[in-house]
């Protein structure tokens, strides 16, 4: 519910922002002052849909009690600041830190269960996440108060909820702190009198195997990597 509820305040957010700046068109351009800062700072709010892009062992097989291991999405979100550096009238470097509250499932079939009702077994991976994105990006040419722009760059995650040096997991999988990763995305610019409202998409890829091995666990010893990819929907208020 707490996901719901976070999915829609941003949904209704973004639909205000959308509605505003389509009316904000027909009226004097905004914030004109803003073309020649040289930096500039805000904040962000974003949902995101989180799961492992997963790789099983090749010895898989000979694994009898676990027959699959699939994983699937699970919302969550996240808060964060915002810098950027104007590097000239289309290019800026900006800097997103956020904490991200991710969640990923893997979800296990079992060859022998308990219950026949029981086969399907979820591994419930929570993440706390410190997000340290660095990006490029390039925009549009301003039109009255709207404007385009798409971005890439690199990211490091560092998870504060890992639990890759505990000894005693009870059949939870392990997950490294650490990884590094791909950011790419577009947005829109809705410029107002006192703000700018900035709808955004981002599509994460990490390149790091997170999966800390642990041959005792049947859940984690059918694996042989998990990557983290993740897409959030994000708004920025910037000044």
């Amino acid at each position: 519910m707490r996901f719901l509820w976070y999915k829609s305040l941003l949904t209704c957010l973004c639909c205000w922002g959308l509605w505003s700046g389509a009316q904000a068109q027909f009226s004097e351009p905004n914030m004109p002052e803003h073309e020649s800062k040289p930096y500039y700072f805000g904040i962000t709010l974003s949902y995101n849909t989180a799961h492992f892009h997963e790789a099983l062992n090749p010895r898989f097989l000979q694994y009898d009690s676990v027959l699959t291991a699939k994983t699937k999405p699970v919302g969550g979100f996240g808060l964060g600041l915002l810098a950027t550096l104007r590097l000239s009238s289309h290019f800026e470097l900006r800097f997103n830190p956020q904490l991200i509250f991710a969640t990923r499932d893997i979800v296990y079939t079992l060859a022998y269960p308990i219950y026949p009702e029981d086969s399907n077994e979820v591994k419930e991976v929570q993440s706390s996440l410190l997000d340290f994105p660095l990006h490029l990006k390039f925009m549009s040419d301003r039109i009255n108060n709207f404007r385009v722009y798409v971005y890439a760059g690199l990211k490091y995650d560092y998870d504060l909820a890992s639990n890759s040096a505990n000894r005693k997991t009870e059949d939870m999988v392990k997950i490294k702190a650490g990884d590094f990763g791909l950011d790419y995305g577009a947005g829109l610019n809705f410029y107002f009198p006192s703000f700018i409202f900035s709808p955004e998409i981002r599509f994460s890829n990490g390149f790091g195997n997170l999966l800390s091995p642990d041959p005792t666990n049947k859940y984690s010893n059918v694996l042989q990597s998990l990557k983290s990819r993740m897409v959030q929907f994000t708004i920025h208020l910037e000044g």
